[in-house]
């Protein structure tokens, strides 16, 4: 059967977060095999059009009277002026399917094109917004009584979902990371969902990018992320307390950059802050971990946590969210509440030789992973889509 032509509309792709890393995997995957695909998202070169064999974008610029929802992220409200240049590029190319990864500018754009030219939408979750808005709405909920915080969080959560299941029930077909986030979408919208995974370079990531000296015995936790609430970052600074308290010296890698920066250097002092880091440095950085320390329960996936397994860095992660779908308790890391993290480093900073055959098998899982198969499978359910 002809390969579909698939038109992208990603939230985001060129700045560092899950959907960026994965938007630009995914048209890198539509080069290898030149396939027809045409992404189109915001950028720094407007009404820009690039074409490499059947791959083309269209780059389109924010105004200068964008909404910043973080450092990376902004919406623009007036994105309705390239009406027409992303009308006149899906007339060229004719797609079978348009693929949008949200309610942004660029999903609304898509959502609507496809409803105006008779074509089936996919939509793919990539972010629980509806978790990150209730944390970013403590400094609001924080007002209240303690006793009615709960349940003001979980009313911002619960009106927040259905908000944007509304949305995703425009869809013919929709994706996630995990099995959890499948269910919840399938129940929510009662459309049929497929897992869209994410995959690892496993010749960038890598353990022999390591630059410390074999006789280096000193315990480096690492964390790559935004630095901001809800990723939960504030139990970096419990672990650090909490391992002190059993005498266990460690130190500190993080990577990353967010509003509560400022705040994270003041409660550990000592931490290496690394900033945003990209391709081999980002590389050497996970390299030069011992334990990665994932501490969000709002993650649907956690790209991070299998580039460090990739680099045989073996993670903590919690039970919420996606990364417990990608850390084998035990075995590759460990799967722990809040209050079990400290004890889970511990466990490992006094056992060096199990920390040595967790960061084999964190390698050999990562090796199991790749793109093509993540993508390859996207495709197959186009063309499930397409032939009803």
């Amino acid at each position: 059967m002809p390969v579909p032509r698939v038109a992208y509309f990603p939230d985001s792709f060129h700045e560092v977060n899950g959907v960026a890393h994965t938007s630009r995997n995914f048209e890198a995957y539509a080069m290898r095999g030149n396939l027809p695909f045409l992404c189109v998202r915001a950028g720094d070169r407007d009404q820009s059009v690039v074409q490499t064999g059947e791959v083309r974008s269209l780059e389109l610029m924010r105004s200068r009277t964008s909404i910043r929802l973080e450092k990376d992220l902004e919406f623009d409200a007036i994105f309705w002026r390239h009406h027409d240049a992303i009308e006149w590029q899906l007339k060229l190319f004719k797609p079978d399917i348009i693929h949008v990864t949200g309610p942004s500018e660029l999903g609304i754009f898509g959502a609507i094109f496809a409803w105006k030219m008779g074509l089936p939408l996919a939509a793919s979750w990539h972010t629980n917004v509806h978790e990150y808005l209730a944390k970013r709405m403590r400094g609001l909920t924080g007002l209240l009584p303690a006793e009615r915080i709960p349940g003001a969080e979980r009313g911002i959560e619960s009106a927040t979902l259905a908000a944007t299941a509304n949305f995703y029930r425009l869809a013919k077909v929709l994706f996630a990371p995990n099995v959890e986030l499948c269910a919840m979408l399938e129940k929510a919208t009662g459309k049929p969902c497929h897992l869209m995974q994410r995959g690892v370079d496993t010749s960038l990531f890598t353990p022999a990018k390591r630059r410390r000296a074999p006789e280096d015995r000193n315990l480096t936790l690492g964390y790559v992320g935004r630095l901001s609430i809800e990723k939960n970052i504030a139990l970096l600074v419990r672990v650090a307390e909490q391992l002190r308290a059993m005498q266990i010296e460690v130190r500190f890698l993080i990577v990353g950059q967010g509003g509560d920066e400022a705040l994270l250097r003041e409660q550990l002092p000592e931490a290496e802050f690394a900033g945003v880091l990209r391709g081999e440095a980002l590389a050497e950085a996970y390299a030069d971990m011992d334990i990665f320390l994932f501490p969000s329960h709002t993650d649907t996936f956690g790209n991070v946590v299998l580039e460090a397994l990739a680099s045989g860095v073996p993670a903590v992660v919690t039970p919420g969210g996606g990364p417990k779908y990608i850390v084998t308790n035990e075995l590759t890391g460990f799967v722990e509440k809040d209050e079990d993290f400290a004890a889970s480093v511990a466990t490992l900073a006094t056992d060096r030789d199990r920390l040595s055959r967790m960061r084999l098998a964190a390698r050999e899982y990562a090796l199991g992973c790749s793109w093509d198969a993540v993508f390859g499978r996207v495709y197959d359910a186009y063309q499930t889509v397409l032939n009803q």
